[in-house]
Formats: structure tokens, sequence, C-alpha cells
């Protein structure tokens, strides 16, 4: 099969349009910038999760109605009846619904769900990139299929490549998560930050409230700034915790640059263990030093600012070492810098033996 040269299809667990920036987004904002024509489809807004509210109705609004370009990009949101894979949603019949030319180079998948017949056809490079662990369910077995048919796998950590499992050989990269640095990056300062620490993400099951209101409890002078939307914590919090709610991304680097401690408290779910969260190398960037809980995908190196604690007993010990690095932490800086968007869409476009350039 021949196709057009220049042409990259993301399909994507979620959109660019909400208080989140993930992976595919920032994939697709840097083939777009080498010159790549880009489409992000992400996962269909259904009635169905509109009606029993799983998406609020500003949420629906916000979302466009069809096709939007936005820094190069060219999103689309699909609206369906049921949310998939139920229905009859195919990849490509939405694509020409929207006027979309079907015709691609590669095919990115990370979303299970978007998983269909079609997709197969609609490029000469159909490559997997799983970005969480799915051990059972509908995900697991459409995952199977994914695996039957794909070219090839770039998986965002070493663990979910791992888990994914008696698949036939199929070429493999393990490309984790970068960073945009230069959004944050923080100018040069030469007095140390105050002692604050901050969390940015999703505040779900993956997230260990115990283990923040301990931190809070042990260091009741430091404050902890947790960003992120519909916290429901499951007790009565420390005082010294505010719950900022949803931040808006491009506000997202002056709330770092105004910490010295970024906090990843990675909770007992045991979907953790595959997460390339983006915040590591953003809480660097903007020169923070870190504190996460320890996987396999997130080690300690102390030179650079990070540090990892195994669970309660040596959690305090991680913080309080965190706190004493340099601030703000230019090593940690550095070795954002390695890690930027960029130079993972070098290593993409090499692997998958497509030009620099479009």
């Amino acid at each position: 099969m021949s196709a057009p040269t220049g042409r990259v299809l993301l399909l994507a667990h979620s959109h660019t349009f909400g208080p989140f920036r993930v992976g595919s987004h920032h994939l697709a904002g840097a083939l777009g910038r080498r010159g790549f024509d880009v489409v992000h489809l992400s996962t269909p807004v259904s009635a169905a999760h509109r009606l029993t509210g799983r998406v609020d109705r500003a949420t629906v609004r916000a979302l466009p109605t069809g096709p939007v370009r936005v820094d190069g990009v060219l999103h689309l949101v699909p609206r369906t009846v049921l949310p998939r894979p139920f229905g009859p949603f195919r990849v490509r019949d939405e694509l020409r619904r929207a006027g979309i030319d079907t015709a691609f180079d590669a095919v990115l998948l990370d979303q299970p769900l978007l998983w269909d017949d079609s997709v197969r056809s609609l490029a000469p490079r159909l490559v997997y990139r799983p970005t969480d662990l799915y051990p059972d369910g509908r995900k697991a077995a459409l995952q199977r299929d994914i695996l039957a048919h794909a070219d090839a796998v770039v998986a965002t950590s070493a663990e979910v490549h791992r888990r994914l499992g008696g698949t036939r050989e199929l070429p493999s990269l393990v490309l984790p998560n970068g960073v945009d640095t230069e959004r944050f990056t923080a100018p040069p300062a030469g007095t140390p930050r105050p002692d604050v620490c901050v969390y940015v993400g999703a505040l779900d099951a993956r997230f260990d409230w115990a283990r923040l209101g301990g931190w809070a409890d042990a260091f009741p002078a430091v404050r902890f700034r947790i960003a992120g939307p519909d916290p429901v914590p499951p007790a009565l919090l420390p005082g010294n915790i505010d719950l900022l709610g949803p931040v808006p991304y491009d506000e997202l680097p002056g709330l770092l640059q105004d910490a010295r401690v970024g906090l990843l408290p990675l909770s007992d779910d045991p979907l953790n263990a595959g997460r390339s969260p983006m915040k590591r190398y953003e809480y660097l960037a903007a020169g923070l030093a870190v504190v996460s809980r320890e996987t396999p995908e997130l080690r300690p190196d102390a030179r650079a600012g990070l540090f990892a604690y195994r669970g309660d007993a040596d959690a305090d010990a991680a913080l309080r070492s965190a706190l004493a690095h340099t601030s703000p932490n230019a090593a940690g800086i550095g070795r954002a810098r390695s890690e930027s968007w960029d130079a993972k869409v070098d290593e993409l476009l090499a692997f998958l033996g497509l030009p620099a350039a479009a």
C-alpha cells in the first residue's frame, strides 16, 4: 500500500480541550513542527457518557463539533450514541465524515478502544503505543488483537512493554514521555524557593491521599499545593494543604516555578507500576526537586534531584532530602533538557524509518 509522504494519525485516549496535556498531544505537536501533516483523533464522547454525567455539560460545550486545527495539528473529537467499543463507530468512516483524507504514512494507536478493522487499512505502518497496563477486561482483549495486526510497538515504559506478554515478535521501542522544556524551564534565579510542595495531575485512585496527609502532618511549616480536577479527599486534610482545583495548562509553569518540590505520591494501585508521568520532567524543567513513590519506571537519582520512597517508613526522609536539595534545581533542569519532546521525536522517527522532516 502506498501513502502520501508526511502524514501521521494519532488515535489517542484524551482530547486536547481539557485541563490536561498528555503524551499524544506533545508528540502530535512535535511532529507538526517538523512539517508532518498530523491528525489527532481521540476517544469519542458518547450520548451515554453525557446522560450519565460521566462527561459534564460544560466539558461537552467546550468541545468542537468537527475537526479543529490547533498549533498546526488537526484535532477531532468524535460524538457517538454509544461508548466505544459498542455501536457502529469506525475510525475510517469518522475521518471520511469529517472530510479528512484517510491515507497516512503511519498510525500511532494508544487507545485500545479506538481499534477496529478499518484502522489497519489507513497506513503501511501501524504502531501500537501502549501507555498503561491492561491486565484484564475488554481493553486487554482489544490489545491482543491490536498486537496481532501491528507492525511495531512503542511503549512508554519498560514495565508496560514487559507486561504486554504473549505477543508475536515485533520491532519494539521503549520511549518514555518527555517534556516541553521551553515552556517549563524557569529563568535563572539566585535565591532558593520557599518550602512549597506541588502536585499537578489526576486525583483518582492512583493518587495517595493518605501519604499526602502524612507529609503535611510531618512538615507543618511546608505548604502543599494540589492542582487537579474534582478533588475528593477521603478524610479531613491538614490546614497546610491547598486544593487548587484544575489549573489551566498555560498557568502551570508559574505554579511550578513558585515551588521547591514536585510530588508524585502514587497509591498502591497496581496500574501505577507502568506509568511514565510527564510531570517528573516538567517538575525538573521548572527547577524543582522531585519526590515519587519508587516503581520500575520511577527510580531515584539524587544528583538530578530525584528522590523516591518505597513506603511510609522512608517517605518522610525522601521529602526531607528533596527540601534540602539545591534550589532551583539546576542539575534537574539539565536532565529535563535531555528528555525533550524534540529528542523523543528524533528517536521515534528513526525507529519508524520516517524522515526527520516531512
